[in-house]
């Protein structure tokens, strides 16, 4: 996973996995609590956020989360409906085509390349959505976090 390629490779096989035959806002209240829940394994507050056909259905900033998790969570989420990708798939296909935020014009303050967001894909459909989080340090715990959670579901 330390490889950009390798890491591209694994962001893509985990979107094509981890898509849905469904998806209700009752599938998104369940993702939701679920990421709560797994979040407490961590020593940091993870904000969580999912939207549904540009809706948001679900989110939750529990006690101590900061302020600044709110916009972290529009940024990967902006990025993830831009870029139809998961937010760490971003980061790994910017690294493979050496390029940047700046280099493709895309404004920090508005988009993020790293963990933490992640598409809701219903198979046959496409995107729906995405499942976001923000507050922990690595952007890696937050992938996993995220992935952890949809593989719980996607069954």
């Amino acid at each position: 996973m330390q490889e950009k390629d390798t890491l591209l490779a694994q962001c893509e096989r985990e979107e094509e996995r981890l898509q849905f035959t469904s998806f209700s806002r009752a599938d998104a209240l369940a993702l939701g609590l679920r990421l709560v829940e797994d979040a407490k394994a961590f020593p940091d507050p993870v904000a969580v956020e999912i939207t549904v056909n540009g809706l948001v259905v679900f989110r939750y900033f529990p006690d101590g989360a900061r302020l600044d998790s709110e916009l972290w969570l529009a940024r990967k989420r902006r990025s993830v409906e831009l870029m139809d990708m998961s937010s760490l798939h971003f980061l790994a296909w910017l690294e493979a085509n050496g390029e940047t935020l700046e280099s493709r014009k895309l404004p920090a303050d508005d988009y993020a390349a790293g963990g933490g967001g992640f598409p809701i894909r219903v198979r046959g459909t496409g995107m729906i959505g995405s499942v976001c989080v923000s507050g922990l340090p690595d952007h890696r715990d937050y992938h996993r976090l995220v992935t952890g959670a949809l593989a719980a579901l996607c069954v």
